[in-house]
């Protein structure tokens, strides 16, 4: 049986404030740390983090139903300095690639 997993989809999006030799995504250590923390905790999974996917950074999580892995992606959302665009994709652990599955729009 397949299990439910969630596509994080964060847009791209540079800092706007970073100059040269500055870290273009500060962002994603944010998302990196809060997910770890999470998964820690046992709330989730974090079956994969890091992968850029057409112009997202993508981090799929599972361990829990639809309602507890879309609060997450709320809350990631959220968080200081991330951009705003983020989608989360409804998918399986059976899925062929990224980005198949229902949409959501998170921000």
């Amino acid at each position: 049986m397949p299990t439910l997993v969630v596509e994080i989809h964060v847009p791209l999006t540079p800092d706007a404030n970073a100059t040269e030799g500055d870290v273009r995504f500060p962002w994603i250590e944010t998302l990196e740390e809060f997910t770890e923390q999470l998964e820690e905790e046992g709330e989730i999974f974090v079956v994969e983090q890091g992968d850029e996917y057409e112009g997202s950074y993508v981090i799929v999580i599972t361990g829990g139903e639809e309602q507890t892995l879309l609060g997450v992606a709320n809350r990631l959302a959220s968080l200081p300095g991330i951009p705003t665009g983020v989608v989360a994709v409804l998918t399986d652990d059976e899925a062929d690639e990224l980005g198949q599955g229902q949409q959501v729009e998170i921000s």
